[in-house]
């Protein structure tokens, strides 16, 4: 199985288990991965969930091949899905990232309460690499939570960053060692697990109420911009370049 479901201590558990592709994410594992967080929310013998990668990376981000083949068509795709059920998750979620975090394998970890990277954790947010936009929200969640400045360099150049930046910027808590880190952010999830779940429930609820709507409607506008660019000739030249591993030409377009 791609991605594992595993219960213990009041924990579940959603492990992205394709090692072999570096935790790439097709959407068949979006589905999954939203199928496990509405699991978690109905069922109250959960108390927290668990986000990590089985092996050195912790995800690439989307599989190209799948998404290329199988684009999101609507609101309704799992990888709309998998957001929409993350984002308005009522429990605490926790993430481990070890190794290196691409795209959605970065903007989700905006959503997360709490988040702990290895030291030799990379992360990137290469949409205009690829002649697309942000999605996620990450438009509208990285610069409140790094300023704009930080967040407009991740996201125009979509260059790698390293853990200690991505604890700056906010949005990681701290580097664990890669042999301790599953272990330390289970341990993590036990603790929220044993606390009052209505304390924790209202609490989140709480800091995330300034929010409202912005979410959703951020949500929906960067995908009606990414629909439009996925089909557009800049990331054609971006896709056939990256197959072909060659720099793309990006010159050649006004």
């Amino acid at each position: 199985m791609e991605i594992q479901i595993e219960r213990a201590d009041g924990v579940l558990s959603i492990v992205l288990n394709r090692p072999e592709k570096k935790n790439a994410i097709t959407a068949a594992m979006y589905q999954e991965m939203a199928d496990g967080l509405y699991e978690a929310e109905m069922d109250p013998a959960v108390r927290a969930v668990l986000i990590r990668g089985k092996g050195s990376t912790f995800s690439a981000g989307n599989d190209l091949d799948d998404f290329l083949n199988d684009p999101p068509k609507g609101l309704d795709a799992p990888v709309f899905q998998f957001l929409r059920r993350l984002s308005g998750f009522p429990k605490p979620v926790v993430a481990a990232v070890a190794g290196t975090a691409v795209g959605i394998g970065t903007t989700m970890l905006l959503y997360c309460d709490i988040v702990y990277a290895s030291p030799n954790a990379r992360f990137s947010l290469p949409f205009t690499q690829l002649g697309l936009c942000p999605e996620a929200a990450s438009s509208l969640l990285l610069p409140r939570a790094a300023g704009y400045q930080r967040a407009a360099e991740k996201l125009l150049l979509g260059e790698a960053f390293d853990v200690d930046e991505a604890i700056g910027m906010g949005f990681v808590n701290g580097a664990i060692d890669a042999g301790e880190l599953d272990a330390y952010a289970f341990e993590k999830a036990k603790r929220l697990a044993l606390l009052p779940a209505s304390s924790l429930r209202v609490t989140k609820a709480l800091m995330k109420s300034a929010q409202g709507n912005e979410v959703a409607t951020r949500m929906e506008d960067e995908a009606a911009h990414f629909a439009r660019m996925l089909v557009a000739p800049e990331a054609r030249e971006a896709f056939q370049a990256f197959f072909e591993k060659r720099k793309p030409n990006f010159g050649q377009f006004e």
